[in-house]
């Protein structure tokens, strides 16, 4: 699963031949933090223990976690939310957001064929496309070594920040793009279960 993910191919080796084909998807997965299902919900029953909870995160491979772009810690939503009556953002309103940013990727990325939008970006397009200021270097060298973090976890949060902005259609990153994209790396956390 890493190199498919990596490299968006995958390779088929028989006795008689080798094979390569494209292999280029998004991959959505989720998952139970805990065995219980209840981690980090105060009013659930403490089912398991940090050392339980600890061995069941750890199923899933950090090479792995490393090569995923998002990680979003979902909690249960509280009944008054659920019955709030203002309004939120419409999916139109979203959608047109999404839209303008692929666009604007689309754009980009026009003279290169292998490269469509943000997430394909290898190495050299980060250092041309994910210039930061003073502040936003700053900002991500703190959560590199306080959460120690890796160096693709470091292209990961470069390539998100790049799309968070793109979604505000804003030139360059800034320090609240970089911010939002390290909240994103929540399972990369050394001790994230306390």
């Amino acid at each position: 699963m890493r190199q498919p993910l990596e490299d968006r191919e995958v390779t088929i080796s028989r006795a008689k031949f080798t094979i390569t084909y494209p292999s280029s998807f998004m991959l959505v997965a989720s998952m139970n933090p805990s065995p219980g299902g209840y981690f980090n919900d105060p009013n659930a029953p403490i089912s398991s223990s940090p050392a339980e909870m600890q061995r069941y995160l750890s199923k899933i491979s950090g090479p792995l976690l490393d090569r995923i772009d998002i990680h979003i810690e979902v909690n249960p939503v509280p009944f008054e939310k659920l019955t709030e009556t203002r309004k939120a953002e419409s999916s139109v309103e979203i959608r047109k957001r999404v839209t303008s940013a692929r666009e604007i990727q689309s754009h980009r990325f026009e003279n290169f064929d292998s490269i469509h939008y943000n997430a394909q970006m290898g190495s050299k397009h980060i250092r041309e496309y994910c210039v930061l200021d003073e502040a936003s270097l700053s900002l991500l060298k703190t959560a590199m070594e306080r959460l120690n973090l890796s160096a693709r976890a470091y292209d990961r949060i470069l390539k998100v920040a790049r799309t968070i902005a793109d979604l505000e259609a804003a030139e360059n990153i800034k320090p609240n793009h970089i911010a939002e994209a390290i909240q994103y790396r929540s399972l990369d956390r050394e001790g994230w279960l306390g």
